[in-house]
């Protein structure tokens, strides 16, 4: 009996043993992965799937990243090879990577890893120093951690990864640009033009300002065109122009913007006085890029200074503002007149404009080409899938609202950043102006009674939110922190996230933002959808009539019943019915058109009179008008502070930036591309909870896990005096 159960138990060891041997055999064949993870972080989307599986030429993905880094750098490199592996697995034959090793000598380092590191130099990959904790002791260190993707003949880079955080939209979308690239550069039918601007009269005092190697830049520039020619299928045309030899006329070089120099008699009579021009044109059709090369620096006590931009950097200079000349992205429609806001990177006196949307514009450049509209000079372009309206000030004339409205029925849709006010500062030359708050006056542009005619309103006041920013005061006036009321903190139960573009969207800061209110009786007779993506807290309330956000002289209501959730933003999506409908068609007016009519009255006086005067009114038209839309979106959000480099940051990695991003790709049907972008978002605030939970849970921490512990080893210990009473009575029973 004893031998026949033991010769069980081995065979069963036996059959087990097997059984894990064929698993891993076959797990070797038949390899697959499981994402446990709730926003998939560790598996590439679709987006990036589609991406890697559709390449029509061979892509090759060059990895230089030091071996054996400190942590957290090393999670990144094993992060980027589980990342690499998995594009692989969805990608078509075209796609490979490599890792190379670059590590520094004595540490391990194998043979080649010289040449990897001059070879990642080549590709601009340089390395960054890095903090490590070696033996109880801070060290710093040079680590590579970049790659190169090589597409074809064109090349992009990510010089340096210093962690995991949307690095799989880094790649999906640099891959994508590489795509599309090569298919602009194929298809243009003329050459890009650059044109070195330089004369020779600035090399006799050229080394008195510590340009020596003035002389040889335009030879310099010519090898680098020529060695970015053969990476741009021969679309470069370089031409070296000398002011001093040739006759340059005065409105081209003002067209180009070019830098112009003028200098008396220097050395005592060895530079005789002068004048000459340097800059740097790339041009392609209507387009032109000034790329100025001298800069020039007045230091205090050290004085001027001139430094001539590093021919090392022209190389990529170049490839970058080729990217933007070209238009490699989709377009997006920016309306530039109308009194909206300007994306000017500075103000003419060197200080950053407060009112600047030059991290939006930094943002959106990366996926788009800005395209900015003028309604009063032109039109809205057919092709156009999203147009961009901030904060216009300027009233909006019939046939103007006539275009954006045809725009929205032919399916372009529109994302809208309008102010219920104007803000007006008060004037230095008033009493005691400089004491006075700015005055807030109600905005109609005509855009309201569009938005009104679509089933949407803005309310003519301000949302304020006990939930909300607080200003950490300093010591000298009295410390601690006063409420921002004017900036509510939306949180993820006031958010929806029902939809990818919005899933991983857990928090925002909103600012000076006006309600919104539905027709919900003209949503429903045009079969709209109305999707409210985010609200204010259930503690905001509304700030009408004077309008005063000075904090020191706002107090929340007493009563809790004037206070209540504000929706704040919404997206209408469906098939508009045109406003215009049923209507006269507008005519262009002397206010849309006064340069255009001038032209026409002079072409009229030239013009031979008519015999017969023919009345042009009477003749009908017909088609052209679309009174019911195709299927399109509005973005309504009354605020344009959201868009203001004071809440976006350039790097794009805020909850805000993501949000305004997403909005623009879901306006532009990429919400795989949204939904990826956000999928890694770090910013997963906990749930509020009431005073009665913390309570509870407080307490079930100190006092109730001892006495779960006490029960649960009384209930051990009666099943085991069970168990052996148990025990003791089948004994007796034997005896």
């Amino acid at each position: 009996m004893g031998i026949k159960n033991r010769s069980e138990k081995y065979m069963k060891l036996f059959i087990y043993l097997t059984a894990i041997v064929l698993i891993n055999l076959a797990g070797m064949t038949l390899f697959f992965r499981i994402d446990l993870t709730k926003n998939k972080i560790y598996s590439i989307s679709n987006a990036s799937k589609n991406v890697a599986s559709s390449l029509s030429e061979p892509l090759t993905i060059n990895v230089f990243f030091t071996k054996n880094l400190p942590a957290p750098h090393n999670n990144t490199e094993r992060y980027l090879h589980d990342l690499l592996e998995e594009y692989a697995i969805h990608a078509n034959k075209y796609f490979n990577y490599r890792f190379y090793d670059v590590s520094p000598e004595g540490e391990g380092q194998k043979p080649g890893a010289i040449e990897n590191q001059k070879l990642a130099d080549n590709y601009g990959i340089h390395p960054v120093q890095i903090q490590a904790v070696e033996q109880d002791e801070v060290k710093f260190k040079k680590a590579y951690m970049g790659l190169v993707l090589i597409h074809g003949d064109i090349i992009e880079r990510i010089p340096t990864i210093t962690s995991t955080y949307a690095l799989e939209y880094k790649l999906t979308t640099a891959i994508q640009k590489l795509s599309n690239k090569i298919s602009a550069l194929l298809s243009l039918p003329g050459k890009i033009k650059i044109k070195l601007f330089l004369s020779s009269s600035l090399k006799q005092v050229a080394p008195y300002m510590g340009l020596n190697e003035l002389s040889d830049y335009p030879d310099q520039l010519k090898e680098i065109i020529a060695k970015l020619n053969d990476k741009t299928y021969g679309k470069l045309e370089y031409t070296y122009i000398d002011p001093t030899v040739e006759q340059i006329s005065e409105s081209e070089l003002k067209k180009y913007n070019i830098m112009s120099l003028k200098w008396p008699a220097l050395g005592d009579g060895k530079v005789q006085s002068g004048s000459g021009v340097i800059g740097l044109v790339m041009e392609y059709a209507d387009k032109v890029m000034e790329l100025p090369l001298l800069k020039v620096l007045r230091i205090p006590i050290i004085g001027t200074q001139y430094d001539l931009v590093d021919i090392n950097q022209m190389e990529e200079t170049i490839n970058d503002n080729l990217e933007a000349l070209v238009d490699i992205n989709e377009d997006l429609g920016y309306l530039s007149d109308h009194g909206t806001l300007k994306m000017a990177d500075f103000s003419p006196m060197g200080m950053q404009d407060e009112d600047s949307l030059s991290s939006f514009s930094t943002l959106a450049s990366q996926n788009y080409s800005i395209k900015h509209i003028n309604l009063k000079d032109g039109s809205i372009p057919d092709s156009l899938q999203c147009l961009v309206i901030a904060r216009p000030t300027e009233k909006f004339s019939d046939y103007e609202l006539y275009q954006i409205d045809q725009a929205l029925m032919r399916g372009t849709n529109l994302a809208l950043f309008i102010d219920a006010f104007e803000e007006i500062m008060p004037s230095n030359q008033q009493p005691f102006g400089y004491n006075q708050g700015p005055s807030f006056v109600p905005l109609d542009t005509g855009l309201e009674k569009l938005l009104d005619h679509y089933g949407i309103r803005i309310k003519k006041s301000f949302v304020l939110d006990e939930n909300c920013f607080k200003q950490r005061l300093q010591r000298q006036l009295g410390g601690g922190e006063r409420a921002i009321y004017f900036a509510p903190i939306i949180k993820n139960k006031n958010i929806t996230n029902d939809f990818d573009f919005m899933k991983n969207i857990k928090g925002l800061v909103a600012i000076k933002m006006s309600p919104l209110e539905l027709d919900e009786k003209r949503i429903a007779e045009n079969k709209l959808k109305a999707i409210k993506l985010f609200a204010s807290s259930e503690k905001s309330w509304e700030m009408t009539g004077r309008i005063n956000l000075n904090p020191m002289f706002i107090n929340p209501p007493v009563s809790d019943a004037e206070k209540g959730s504000l929706p704040l933003a919404y997206m209408l999506t469906g098939e508009f019915s045109s406003y215009f409908a049923g209507k006269p068609m507008p005519e262009k007016t002397s206010e849309d058109t006064d340069s255009q009519i001038e032209d026409e009255k002079e072409k009229a006086e030239v013009k031979p009179k008519q015999k017969p005067d023919i009345d042009l009114s009477k003749i009908e038209e017909k088609g052209g008008f679309l009174s019911k839309g195709r299927p399109s979106k509005i973005f309504l959000m009354a605020s344009s502070e959201m868009l203001k480099d004071n809440v976006l940051d350039p790097a794009g990695e805020s909850p805000n930036d993501m949000f305004i991003m997403n909005i623009l790709d879901a306006l532009n049907n990429r919400e795989d591309i949204a939904a990826m972008r956000s999928k890694e978002q770090r910013f997963n605030p906990l749930d509020d909870t009431g005073g009665l939970t913390k309570t509870f849970t407080k307490t079930f921490n100190i006092a109730g896990l001892p006495v779960l512990v006490v029960f649960f080893g009384f209930f051990v210990w009666l099943r085991r005096r069970s168990r052996k009473k148990q025990i003791q009575m089948i004994f007796k029973k034997q005896r």
